[in-house]
């Protein structure tokens, strides 16, 4: 059961899981009260808005070849021209 971190954190469970992550006291709140009043948005259509990790990811389940080696803008350009 998670830890009541008082009214300021909205989602103490997320809250806490960010803690052990290593996030700042700060990020942790913003992150888990944006998700608990719903304006996270982590699944972006727009490819530069998503982070190189999820980028990657897509390139890898899509079977890009060379995904490894590429920064964020070939990723994104792989993606659109696979």
């Amino acid at each position: 059961m998670a830890k009541d971190h008082g009214a300021s954190i909205k989602d103490d469970k997320l809250y806490e899981d960010l803690r052990r992550q290593g996030e700042s006291k700060e990020k942790a709140a913003r992150i888990a009260n944006a998700k608990a009043a719903g304006s996270l948005d982590r699944k972006s259509t727009r490819l530069e808005d998503r982070p190189k990790t999820e980028l990657y990811d897509e390139a890898k389940k899509i079977g890009i070849k060379g995904r490894s080696t590429m920064n964020k803008r070939e990723l994104i350009a792989a993606i659109r021209s696979h």
